[in-house]
């Protein structure tokens, strides 16, 4: 006999503390590798804090370079396979701007992420409404330590950039990769691979 399924009718997703005191005041940071070491702070400190794996992306209004949100993965803390660097950041923006797409007349947007994308953040990045990707590690520097990144092809990228989304990458790659190193020295979950 089967028993009764315990179902859940809300999912709450939250920021760690940490980063939630770091983003009190509003942050402006311009240009590529400024906003690509900001990310990858904050995948240290998610290290560090023992909040997740070793990645972040946070989501900048183009123009004024004004941060809408900042994401670390959280997998292992809330439990979610989902809960991605990425996907968070692009949550926590659409929420911010009220919107279901950050494709909105009045502003464009960029994704910087300590790492290339999964297959499944892709996915999101696509979506999302972003106009921008900028990328520090590689998918090789991930897979060498041991996550799996999906079917991820030079076409997935192709196909984002002929749907207007241009995409950097490889910005302050050595310093990105650094942290997956220095996740995996410290013996962090490799919870994909």
């Amino acid at each position: 006999m089967l028993s009764a399924m315990n179902t859940t009718s809300e999912l709450t997703i939250t920021l760690p503390d940490w980063l939630n005191e770091r983003l009190t005041a509003p942050i402006q940071i311009q240009g590529d590798e400024a906003r690509m070491r900001f990310v990858i702070e904050l995948a240290r400190e998610n290290i560090v804090h023992r909040t997740g794996g070793p990645f972040a992306a946070a989501v900048f209004r183009s123009g004024n370079g004004m941060l809408m949100s900042a994401g670390v993965n959280s997998v292992t803390r809330l439990n979610n396979a989902m809960l991605h660097a990425e996907v968070v950041a692009l949550m926590f923006a659409q929420a911010r701007v009220g919107s279901y797409t950050l494709r909105t007349a009045d502003a464009s947007y960029d994704l910087v992420t300590s790492c290339e994308p999964c297959a499944m953040c892709l996915g999101a990045i696509l979506w999302s409404g972003v106009r921008r990707l900028v990328c520090g590690a590689t998918r090789d520097d991930a897979e060498r330590v041991g996550f799996d990144e999906g079917p991820v092809f030079p076409e997935s990228y192709a196909y984002l950039e002929r749907r207007g989304i241009t995409v950097v990458r490889q910005v302050l790659r050595a310093e990105a990769a650094d942290v997956l190193d220095h996740y995996l020295r410290g013996g962090g979950v490799v919870y994909n691979g």
